[in-house]
C-alpha cells in the first residue's frame, strides 16, 4: 500500500460462529509488519470512497476468502487510542458478526493463514494491534445480545431445532440450560420462532420439530443468562 497517510481508519471484525459445540472467532494470521506471524482479527484501510459496512464486508471477504455473511452484522464501537496502531494514527471502526457454522476460511490479500479459533483455548494478551480489546467487547455484546434478543438463531442453519437453539445459548453463555424449561420459553415467547411444519430425527431416533426464526426484535420476558 506504500506510505500510510497521518491519518487513517480501519475495519475490523469479530465473526463469531458456533462449530463443534464450542464457540470460536475468525481470525488471521498476519503475514507482513506490524505484529508479523501473530493472529489478529480480519480487517483492513476503509478506502477513500468506501462506505464503512463496504469495507467491513470487502476485507472480510478478501482477508479469509468468505462471502457477505449470512448472519448478523453490527457496528460494534470505535477504537482510537493514539499508540494502538504502530503504523501511525489509526481509528477503526470495529464489527460484530454472528453467523451459522461456515467452511474453513481461507486466507489472502496481507493474511498468511486464516482459521476459526475456539474463544476458549484463545490465551489472553496474544493478539496484535488491541484486538484482544475488541474480541472483550465482541463477545459481550453477543452474550448480551442473546439475552433480551432472538439472535441466537443467527448461529442456526435457517431451519433448527429447540434443540440445536438450545445448544447456542448453553455454547455462548458456558452453562447448562434446562431443556424443558429452555423449550417452554422459547416456543411461549411470541415471535421467538416459527414452525416450519416439519420434523427432523432427534436424540434417540425421536422427530424433532423444526423452527425458524421469528418476527421479533426483542424478547418479552427475555432470556435469563445465568451468572
Amino acid at each position: 500500500m506504500g506510505e500510510y497517510p497521518p491519518f487513517a481508519v480501519t475495519a475490523d471484525l469479530v465473526v463469531l460462529t458456533v462449530r463443534a459445540g464450542e464457540l470460536a472467532v475468525l481470525l488471521v494470521r498476519r503475514g507482513i509488519p506490524p505484529y508479523e506471524g501473530r493472529w489478529a482479527l480480519p480487517g483492513g484501510f476503509v478506502g477513500i470512497d468506501e462506505d464503512l459496512p463496504d469495507a467491513a464486508v470487502r476485507e472480510l471477504a478478501e482477508e479469509t476468502g468468505l462471502p457477505e455473511p449470512a448472519g448478523h452484522l453490527e457496528q460494534l464501537g470505535s477504537y482510537g487510542r493514539p499508540e494502538r496502531d504502530p503504523r501511525g494514527r489509526v481509528v477503526t471502526v470495529a464489527w460484530l458478526a454472528l453467523l451459522p457454522d461456515l467452511p474453513a476460511p481461507v486466507a489472502g490479500s496481507d493474511a498468511a493463514s486464516a482459521d476459526w479459533v475456539p474463544v476458549a483455548r484463545l490465551p489472553p494478551g496474544q493478539l496484535a494491534f488491541d484486538h484482544d480489546r475488541i474480541l472483550a467487547d465482541g463477545l459481550e455484546r453477543a452474550r448480551a445480545k442473546l439475552e433480551y434478543t432472538p439472535l441466537a438463531s443467527a448461529f442456526c442453519p435457517p431451519e433448527f431445532t429447540v434443540a440445536q437453539l438450545r445448544g447456542v445459548y448453553e455454547t455462548v453463555w458456558g452453562t447448562h440450560l434446562d431443556p424443558r424449561n429452555f423449550h417452554r420459553k422459547v416456543t411461549g415467547t411470541p415471535g421467538f420462532v416459527e414452525p416450519v411444519g416439519r420434523s427432523t430425527e432427534g436424540e434417540r431416533g425421536r422427530p424433532a420439530q423444526l423452527f425458524r426464526r421469528g418476527p421479533a426484535t426483542l424478547l418479552h420476558p427475555p432470556m435469563l443468562r445465568p451468572h
